[in-house]
């Protein structure tokens, strides 16, 4: 905690709130000021170089309507827009807002207004195809390159000194946090060094653009892995690693998170053949059905019960730790919303001490190459990622599940993790999604999910090592934005 006298006569705007007037924030930008143009976001707008604009709230009426993404603040992470949005809209909606929001590579969407999301921003590429995004998020535009490349204004935006200011200028608006317009107040650090601004371009955009190939991956994956579980073969799969960045982005569609629900069916149910007393037509989806049956050609059916009872996986849910242990320091307590795309965010919002993470580390048993899988929400659940060396120091909470895979089956986590991504898989976790209360949970029906393991062993192959490959270079890439945001404006 930081402790200061501020007179009087130095209050801005009538706002008594400490931590808008960080001394240290103040102290910074003149250490940084004989390397770098410190400039505010609005003197970038002023002078031309730069333009903010805001999205839309299109209505609740529009969610659904259509699969073009409808970017919401929770469907951004990781510096990226998450694969699957939650909402879409319909063709007609999206041309009733598209000339206005004129989104386009090389944009920055950042977060207003939230509470722990607000900061959260991200850089557009060409994969960011037709979308629309809402008013808690703002769009900025370099209209000056020469002046200021965009990914020098991105790595500014994340530098840790900026994202200080930005909780430095976040008020309680109602129920929710803003910035506001404050948000032209910030003072971003641009380097002087023309050499050192050249070597950040050009490694952020190598790392940006190997985060887009992965995310076309992981954007594409339902629709291949399905394909090639339905023929038996692994060509889907290596001819689009085969693919160049551009030829990737031409294949690749938008798609929602209502992608997962699958087709509307009707059909009749005996009373007699309903299990456990459950009604819910869902429940008893026929598509899944047929397709499962369509898959026993080239794949082996096994229910998530029975690889457990095999010995060839085992799971269990996290810990609920309350949120008196919130903040109290560093180390993540995962929860739902902390990963997409199949990683974690790079900034969990919750941390913990040393004390509480010895509390549930031993039961929690967290270990490189386990996979966590959302078990409670609503367009969360079903959601996963795998733990990598940089992840296992961590707590998870109660709404997820821990997979590891032991052996047998012929499974590695990574094919796990891949086929738990397939369509037909993921359909079937949304069919045993019920409501409980406020939100909705998997529950025990995650055992009853039939897992199509390949039998061939070619194929197994070529899904582990492409899911692999596109984690791998992900995650390397994402480290090296995190290391160029502290060099952009080192302490």
């Amino acid at each position: 905690m930081i402790h200061y006298w501020k007179p009087s006569t130095s209050i801005r705007d009538a706002i008594y709130i400490p931590k808008y007037y960080d001394p240290e924030l103040t102290e910074r930008q003149e250490n940084l000021a004989p390397t770098h143009d410190c400039r505010t976001i609005s003197e970038w707008v002023e002078a031309g170089v730069l333009s903010v604009s805001t999205g839309d709230e299109i209505g609740k009426a529009a969610y659904g309507t259509g699969d073009i993404p409808f970017v919401r603040t929770s469907d951004i992470a990781n510096w990226e827009i998450k694969s699957a949005p939650k909402q879409g809209v319909s063709q007609e909606i999206f041309d009733e807002y598209a000339a206005s929001q004129d989104v386009r590579p090389g944009d920055i969407l950042f977060v207003r207004d939230g509470t722990y999301l607000i900061g959260n921003n991200c850089f557009i590429q060409e994969i960011d195809k037709d979308i629309l995004f809402q008013s808690h998020v703002l769009k900025l535009r370099v209209n000056d390159k020469n002046a200021l490349d965009p990914h020098l204004l991105f790595l500014a935006l994340n530098n840790p000194w900026v994202q200080r200011q930005v909780r430095s200028v976040q008020f309680t608006a109602d129920i929710i946090d803003t910035i506001g317009q404050r948000f032209f107040e910030l003072v971003l650090p641009i380097p002087k060094d023309k050499t050192l601004q050249k070597r950040l371009i050009k490694e952020c955009t190598k790392a940006l653009d190997a985060r887009m190939i992965g995310k076309a991956f992981v954007k594409h994956c339902p629709k291949m892995i399905e394909e090639a579980l339905l023929i038996g073969s692994p060509e889907p799969i290596l001819d689009f690693v085969d693919l160049d960045a551009t030829e990737m982005v031409a294949i690749v569609s938008n798609e929602t998170v209502t992608a997962e629900f699958g087709e509307f069916t009707s059909f009749w149910r005996d009373s007699a053949s309903i299990k456990n007393g459950i009604f819910l037509p869902t429940y008893y989806d026929v598509g899944i059905t047929a397709e499962l049956e369509a898959l026993k050609k080239n794949c082996e059916l096994v229910s998530i019960l029975d690889l457990t009872t095999a010995g060839s996986i085992e799971f269990h849910t996290g810990d609920e730790i309350g949120k008196m242990a919130y903040n109290t320091g560093d180390i993540p307590f995962l929860r739902t919303s902390d990963f997409a795309n199949w990683e974690i965010n790079h900034s969990p919002k919750q941390g913990v001490s040393e004390e509480i993470y010895g509390q549930y580390a031993d039961s929690q048993d967290i270990q490189e190459n386990d996979v966590l899988l959302v078990r409670d929400g609503t367009y969360l659940v079903g959601s996963s990622c795998i733990i990598t060396s940089a992840d296992v120091k961590s707590l998870f909470c109660g709404g997820m599940f821990k997979f590891r895979v032991l052996g047998g089956h012929q499974l590695d986590p990574f094919l796990f993790l891949g086929l738990m991504n397939s369509y037909i898989v993921k359909r079937q976790m949304r069919t045993k999604q019920f409501t409980r209360d406020v939100i909705d949970t998997l529950g025990n029906r995650i055992e009853e999910v039939i897992l199509p393991i390949p039998k061939s062993a070619k194929l197994r192959q070529a899904i582990s090592d492409a899911v692999k490959q596109v984690i791998l270079s992900r995650v390397k890439a994402r480290d090296t934005i995190s290391r160029l945001t502290q060099e952009i404006a080192p302490d």
